[in-house]
């Protein structure tokens, strides 16, 4: 098949050329004319199994014929047999051995990190030792590099790193990376005795790793042995090619790997022989490659680009797409996308960023327009991954109503029966949970809302919540395997339901699937986890799941695909779209090395971090030179504004520095074409008919429903936000309480209500030093029964102990003064002149001396200022004229002499009001006034032209209301006019 040649045997293909298929007609090109079995017999080696299952099939394409063995690189550690080397051990299970490991380090070191960080850094740990296994270097080469320069941090990474040092033994079981190796030695030892004389073929890899490597060079020099480079850069000048010789410098150039590979084989880059057809664009490939020449040799710019063409004819078939967000870069792509379909053309975008392709399949669906995405999703996002996590999460921990209901709402949960009554009891149990609690609910308080509605159905479904809360709270430290199990039994019982068998459909379509068989996995190799605690497990569980992805099983569009940077690679399409080309996106920062620096590496002899950016500039290299392409970015994301991607700098200040080649030109009009599709976005967001924002409401209710009855706490809401009356009393809404209960400043306000009612009705005599004690005996009575966190206990219960004393001094007086009549007592007073009843409730009312009558009001906040109080905080004003009017029970009418707020908060204080001072001048206390300013008030909303104005005089513009959202605040402020409208 191949001619005889004295040294290794390399070809290339040009970046832009369809390589798969490039690679099968040069094969059969080749073979035409020899015998038949000679296609059968050459050996293909590839780097994907996408990769083996294109090439496969381009083969069985066409007349009936022997097929060549397409086989793959990363096989060859379990295909070839060696002597006395067993099968290498799972991946899974070798993490987990470090895992545990790492676990006993971090606990007899607790300051080297956090113990939940255990299975990450073994992951991390596991990869380090893979890549030292596969570059053959052994453990004992990091005992030799010198850290005396460098900070204490890498001292103790190798303290880290001298685990894995007894998985380098040959009596260890190896690593799949380590028998990779150590096959292709074995290989490359026999073939040197006795080469295999049919074709071998390595196809696709650019050799970067170093067993990938050592069996390239193997290959390359076999009698019938080759190698086909993809994206080789033909039009790359020797010296330039020199240069590429220090990894520290060149790792991160497109054509570094090809330049290692072919000087370990004594090669030079002229002897690489060009495998099949031109470029598909030549021009633009000698664009591209001048552009992307290492920094210190971009003056070659002004030298080179002399000496190219008219960049008009090149770039034809470019489109820069300049974007101003994520959002309409996105629909800029969609588009282009549909267009192709449209067109019956294959379309394909390209970009690492998962967050581009999620917008792009959305805009998408605009027009039920599926891509077929080849990166799937993550399994931890699906439904089986998102409720197994759930559960996870909530195993020994305390279980909240939000935790509850989330497990509740999912929709594999009760799927093994009839979903609709567990919909029911979950609407219900929800507003029960939020009207009335329990913040934590339990075994007694799920049982006791079933009781209550006197249903079997409704009791047998809440006795099966009740014992998987149970299930639950367990929290024990158990072998790996222990809580699997009880994680996997506790999630199939949710799934069932109560009356179902099995496990719903928790394991069907795809994603459950696909995570029963990770959960396999994980269950085959527990062994190897050891003993371990609820933390540790969720850490792992989550590491394990994180790995996994799964692809939809819907039918997507033919001709329209998603791929990342790797399957790109083995695909062809008639339109390319790279997408995301921003620093930080394409290419990705390397991520941060916890174990080595980049000096110590190079000493190592390990990879360096700028290796993927060199591998993703080979990628970009190879998709810009299809024959038609997109280049896409967004100047700005959510968060600032972004930096465009080096290549594409570099490609735009090439052009626009070459005006005699007409770059500038080129560059204008790809911009001009990327503008197009910007302004056909634009066009057709604003085909979306625009929603005008709502104006500032002021309903006008019929008078006859307008409310006849309110409490005095209601007057402040009626003047500050009028349409909080209307949305409550007259449209009878509701605001929901938060599911998250949390100890806020409502609970605290009712909690501390109850111990001053409870201590005043004890009557305990302020003076005597045992009251404190009595105060703090309640306390502790009230907290334990209406507060279940346990902080917010010990932060309320200190609190309380530093009021009791100012309390209790000011308790001295007010009781000399006079004795309390009532506590948290409701009155209710027929308004004279309205129709209105106003109802209140008063903390408490003391009879003086005199016979008069003294209100108090208890804040756990703020006391209002004297002006608040004038304006909008009738409270108290109200509550003395109810009480002079004898609405309160078992009092009778008598004159208030003074109404007081006993502050109870950060900085305790009693701010008094007497009624009868002729010295207020900035409240008006006389009752006859404040009666008829009332009236006033109470009769203006009376009258059908009154309407309930949204958010009147609020005190702030952080003020919020329960109904801002009704009255669509937001699409108006406070400084609009309102809009008044009959309604109803």
């Amino acid at each position: 098949m191949f001619d005889p040649m004295d040294g290794p045997r390399v070809f290339g293909l040009p970046p832009g050329a369809d390589f798969p298929a490039e690679v099968a007609n040069g094969i059969l090109e080749r073979v035409a004319g020899l015998p038949p079995e000679t296609l059968g017999r050459v050996e293909i080696f590839v780097n994907s199994a996408r990769m083996q299952r294109r090439m496969t099939a381009l083969f069985r394409n066409g007349p009936a014929r022997l097929l060549p063995r397409v086989r793959l690189l990363t096989a060859l550690g379990t295909e070839t047999p060696v002597p006395d080397l067993p099968p290498a051990i799972s991946p899974l299970a070798r993490r987990l051995e470090l895992t545990r490991l790492v676990a006993q380090l971090l606990e007899q070191e607790r300051d080297l990190a956090p113990r939940t960080a255990a299975f990450d850094l073994a992951d991390s740990l596991a990869a380090l030792m893979d890549e030292m296994q596969g570059e053959g270097v052994s453990p004992d080469v990091l005992d030799t590099l010198d850290v005396t320069d460098e900070s204490g941090h890498w001292a103790r990474s190798l303290g880290f790193i001298r685990i894995v040092q007894q998985y380098f033994g040959d009596e260890s079981v190896p690593d799949p990376e380590a028998r990779q190796r150590r096959a292709v030695e074995h290989l490359v030892q026999r073939w040197s005795a006795a080469p295999p004389q049919h074709p071998v073929i390595v196809a696709g890899s650019t050799g970067s790793r170093g067993a990938t490597g050592l069996f390239m060079r193997a290959v390359a020099t076999l009698p019938q042995g080759a190698l086909v480079l993809p994206g080789f850069d033909f039009d790359l000048p020797r010296s330039i090619w020199n240069r590429l010789d220090d990894p520290l410098t060149s790792e991160d150039h497109p054509q570094y790997r090809f330049a290692k590979l072919l000087a370990d084989l004594g090669a030079d880059p002229d002897d690489v022989i060009d495998w099949g057809p031109p470029a598909p664009v030549p021009e633009r490939n000698r664009l591209v490659s001048l552009s992307l020449r290492p920094a210190p040799v971009t003056d070659q710019w002004m030298s080179e680009g002399r000496e190219l063409h008219d960049l008009r004819e090149p770039t034809e078939g470019m489109t820069l797409i300049e974007a101003a967000s994520p959002r309409q870069e996105a629909l800029s792509i969609a588009l282009i996308l549909r267009q192709a379909a449209e067109e019956g053309r294959t379309a394909a975008l390209i970009t690492p960023d998962r967050m581009l392709t999620r917008r792009v399949t959305a805009a998408l669906d605009r027009w039920r327009l599926e891509p077929d995405d080849s990166a799937g999703r993550p399994l931890a996002l699906s439904a089986p991954g998102r409720l197994l996590r759930h559960v996870a999460e909530l195993f020994g921990e305390r279980l909240t109503s939000e935790a509850l209901l989330t497990l509740l709402k999912h929709p594999l949960v009760h799927s093994g029966a009839e979903r609709g009554p567990h919909l029911r009891w979950t609407r219900e149990l929800e507003l029960r949970l939020r009207r009335r609690g329990p913040a934590f609910p339990d075994r007694d308080s799920l049982i006791a809302f079933a009781t209550q509605r006197e249903d079997a159905e409704c009791l047998a479904w809440a006795s099966w919540l009740a014992d998987i809360v149970d299930m639950l709270a367990t929290a024990e430290t158990t072998p790996l395997s222990g809580h699997l199990d009880r994680h996997i039994a506790t999630t199939e019982r949710l799934a069932a339901g109560p009356s179902g068998t099995g496990s719903g459909t928790l394991w069907d379509e795809a994603a459950g699937r696909k995570a029963a068989e990770q959960l396999g996995d994980l269950r085959d190799q527990a062994e190897h986890g050891g003993v371990m605690g609820l933390k540790d497990y969720r850490a792992v569980f989550d590491g394990i799941l994180a790995r996994a992805e799964v692809r939809d099983p819907f039918s997507p569009h033919p001709g329209i695909m998603i791929w990342g940077t790797l399957e790109a690679r083995v695909q062809g399409a008639d339109l390319v779209i790279l997408g995301g080309l921003n620093d930080g996106t394409w290419p990705d920062l390397p991520p941060p090395d916890p174990w080595l620096n980049r000096r110590m590496r190079k000493e190592a002899g390990l990879l360096l971090p700028e290796r993927q950016i060199g591998l993703a500039a080979h990628d970009f290299q190879q998709a810009v030179a299809a024959p038609e392409v997109v280049l896409t970015r967004a100047a700005r994301d959510a968060e600032a504004e972004t930096v465009v991607s080096r290549w594409l700098n570099r490609l735009s200040n090439l052009l626009a520095g070459l005006p005699q080649q007409h770059g500038p030109e080129a560059l204008s009009a790809m911009r001009a074409r990327g503008a197009r599709w910007l302004r056909l976005a634009e066009t057709d967001e604003a085909n979306y008919a625009p929603v005008a924002p709502a104006p500032r409401p002021a309903p006008r209710p019929p008078v006859t429903v307008r409310p006849r009855q309110l409490s005095v706490t209601r007057i402040e809401t009626l003047i500050r936000d009028p349409y909080d009356i209307y949305a409550r009393e007259i449209l009878n809404l509701r605001a929901l309480r938060p599911l998250r209960q949390e100890p806020d400043a409502p609970l605290r306000g009712t909690v501390v209500h109850t111990i001053f009612e409870r201590f005043v009705r004890e009557r305990p005599d302020p003076a005597d030093p045992a009251a404190r004690d009595t105060l703090l005996r309640i306390t502790d009575e009230v907290l334990a029964a209406e507060v279940p966190w346990p902080t917010a206990r010990a932060l309320w219960r200190a609190r309380l102990a530093r009021v009791a004393d100012p309390f209790l001094r000011e308790e001295v007086v007010r009781q000399s003064e006079g004795d309390p009549l009532l506590v948290e007592e409701r009155g209710v007073w027929e308004v004279p002149g309205t129709e209105l009843t106003l109802t209140g409730q008063a903390d408490r009312i003391d009879r003086l001396t005199d016979a008069r009558l003294a209100i108090y009001d208890y804040k756990t906040g703020a006391v209002p200022s004297k002006k608040q109080i004038a304006h909008f905080d009738k409270q108290l004003m109200l509550e003395a004229l109810m009480a002079e009017a004898g609405a309160f029970p078992g009092i009778d009418p008598a004159e208030v002499a003074r109404v007081a707020h006993i502050g109870l908060g950060s900085s305790p204080k009693q701010q008094t009001i007497d009624l009868r001072d002729p010295e207020n001048d900035d409240i008006e206390t006389d009752p006859a006034k404040v009666l008829a300013e009332f009236q006033a008030l109470i009769n203006a909303f009376a009258r059908h032209d009154q309407g309930y104005a949204a958010r009147r005089a609020v005190e702030s513009r952080a003020w919020g209301g329960d109904y801002d959202h009704l009255a669509r605040f937001g699409e108006w402020t406070d400084s609009d006019d309102v809009t008044s409208e009959i309604v109803g």
